[in-house]
């Protein structure tokens, strides 16, 4: 009898144990010692791919990013949120919470005080930042797919950060100085924890409510566009409450916006009280108007950018793994939401004129986290003929995607954006020579292209581009280019000033225009060049002495241009050019 009832249940468990997966017995993956490794490891390799792809540009810093080091520069030295010392306070830049992170690097001595193994720190402190938040990002990944794969966690981390890392506009504007890196990070982290609160029951818990608006919070004060990253865990919650946990998740809602909107109405007041706007100026100098449904077709960009083989294997992951119930759809879900949200906010932006979609960072964080947990997951849930079809469809994608991109991102390293030095050099200290050889004290420069102009300059700047500059903003605004004009060469009359491309035609400010104000030619370049007003100079004969002066420099620096290249340990006020 006893051994008939042994027999009998030994027989039972072989039958529960061929029903049961082997991955609910024990975790997927490697063995259990090396699994602790494994997920870090992988944060680890992924990080070290993007930064060497990153190594390609060199030390270039685009010429914008420099905008907010000079207010770092400031703000570090007392002087208030000011571009130079003795300006007004104008807010010229759109990335508080990177700004201040650059203030209290130069604080401890981190940034803008010198150099580092023969690389300026103004080069080496923000792409180190960029490569700590990049880490954090796919700490991000790993910690969202460790609840839903976590045996394999280390495989979403490695498959999202080769797609980034290959990903030349995500590498590009992560490491150009720029916020991007930080907003990039908060994306990762808003979609990290829906995706744990959804797949382990928290959703509604204190703590998952105020990590959001934490994130949020800080997303929104990275980027204007940020904000709307603040909307994904009350969606995520709309759509994953239970009718019998209303009342908490009401309470989870009320904290969560109680503590994104305290704090950020308090910083709204601030600026209002300090600047008199609730925008930054930035925002009212690129014209920013309420965006329309039209522009939202802006976002297919992105896709063709990204491939649409890839794209569309991408999309058909994720809709297999929606179309199964269980804890990775619910995940999938929570994580589609902050990538739509992004999408979105990409869409109402205005169109930039930089290259490479500057403006993206979140949108390729996001979909690269959703493309590498679908895979994984159906990975896991097929078998061998499946995995197959799997591995040579998203191989082919990505191959497909980068022949598609190849050329455009070989256009970008040759030719990047706008550095940082070519502008220190070719504006900054090339108007500190000028002022210097025509013998003008206290003089005004007007120009457009400002970061490195504001490291170097000696001299007063008026912002032709309007993002420092209130009457110039608002006239963009207003579309009024005769009160740009008339601020600019009857009002502000500075005594040098520079015009090219866009910024002659935009606000009109032609060569026959300036001629009739008083402006004579330094150098020509394209349909504008460098300007001197006429009266300002005492003597004629200098004039003509720095004109005959600067066109072999100019030249040379104009076609020799190097974006990638070192423009020194320091930039500081006052030097004249090295030409």
């Amino acid at each position: 009898m006893n051994a008939t009832l042994l027999a009998l249940l030994d027989h039972r468990r072989t039958d529960r144990a061929r029903l049961v997966p082997a991955a609910r017995t024990s975790p997927t993956g490697p063995a259990p010692r090396l699994r602790r490794w494994a997920d870090p490891a992988a944060v680890l390799a992924a990080t070290a791919l993007i930064a060497v792809r990153a190594a390609g540009l060199g030390r270039w810093i685009v010429d914008d990013a420099a905008v907010s080091f000079a207010y770092a520069r400031s703000l570090d030295e007392g002087l208030g949120p000011v571009q130079l010392p003795g300006a007004s306070p104008v807010e010229g830049y759109s990335n508080p919470s990177w700004l201040v992170l650059m203030a209290v690097g130069r604080r401890f001595g981190l940034f803008d005080h010198g150099a580092f193994l023969g690389v300026s720190d103004l080069v080496l402190y923000p792409k180190v930042l960029a490569l700590l938040c990049t880490a954090g990002t796919l700490a991000c990944v790993a910690w969202a797919a460790r609840a839903v794969a976590p045996g394999r966690a280390w495989a979403v981390t490695l498959l999202a950060g080769a797609a980034l890392a290959t990903n030349l506009s995500y590498v590009a504007w992560s490491f150009s100085g720029l916020e991007n890196p930080l907003y990039g990070l908060t994306a990762a982290g808003t979609g990290a924890v829906l995706v744990r609160a959804v797949a382990r029951g928290g959703l509604a818990a204190p703590r998952t409510a105020l990590a959001a608006a934490a994130i949020a919070l800080l997303a929104a004060l990275t980027r204007p566009d940020g904000a709307v990253l603040a909307a994904a865990y009350p969606l995520v919650l709309a759509l994953f409450a239970r009718r019998r946990d209303l009342a908490r998740s009401v309470r989870a809602l009320a904290l969560h916006a109680g503590v994104v909107a305290v704090p950020y109405g308090a910083f709204l007041l601030w600026r209002h009280a300090v600047f008199g706007l609730w925008v930054p100026n930035t925002a009212v100098a690129k014209a920013q108007q309420t965006p329309e449904l039209a522009q939202l077709a802006q976002s297919g960009d992105l896709l063709t950018y990204a491939g649409w083989a890839f794209a569309l294997v991408g999309a058909l992951c994720a809709g297999a793994v929606l179309a199964r119930p269980g804890t990775a759809r619910r995940a999938m879900a929570a994580l589609l939401v902050p990538l739509l949200l992004s999408l979105l906010a990409y869409g109402v932006l205005g169109r930039d004129w930089m290259a490479l979609y500057r403006f993206a960072t979140p949108v390729w964080v996001l979909a690269a986290a959703v493309a590498a947990l679908s895979a994984v997951v159906l990975w896991e849930a097929e078998r061998a003929r499946g995995r197959a079809v799997l591995v040579v469809a998203l191989t082919g994608a990505l191959v497909l995607a980068h022949t598609g991109r190849a050329g455009r991102e070989a256009s970008f390293k040759a030719h990047p954006t706008l550095s940082m030095c070519f502008v220190a050099e070719r504006y900054g200290r090339m108007f500190n020579t000028y002022a210097e050889r025509l013998g003008l004290r206290h003089a005004t420069v007007a120009l457009p292209d400002l970061g490195g102009t504001l490291l170097t300059t000696r001299l007063r700047v008026l912002d032709l581009a309007g993002l420092t500059d209130r009457r110039i903003a608002d006239a963009y605004a207003s579309g009024d280019m005769r009160a740009l004009r008339d601020h600019v060469l009857r009002a502000e009359r500075p005594e040098l000033l520079h015009v090219h491309g866009a910024w002659v035609n935009k606000p009109g400010l032609t060569a026959a225009r300036l001629a009739d104000a008083g402006y004579v030619p330094l150098y020509r370049q394209q349909n504008g060049g460098d300007f001197v007003r006429a009266d300002a100079v005492h003597d004629p004969a200098r004039i003509a002495a720095v004109r005959a002066w600067a066109a072999p420099r100019l030249d040379h620096l104009i076609a020799q241009q190097d974006h990638t290249g070192s423009c020194g340990a320091t930039l500081t006020p006052g030097r004249g050019a090295a030409l």
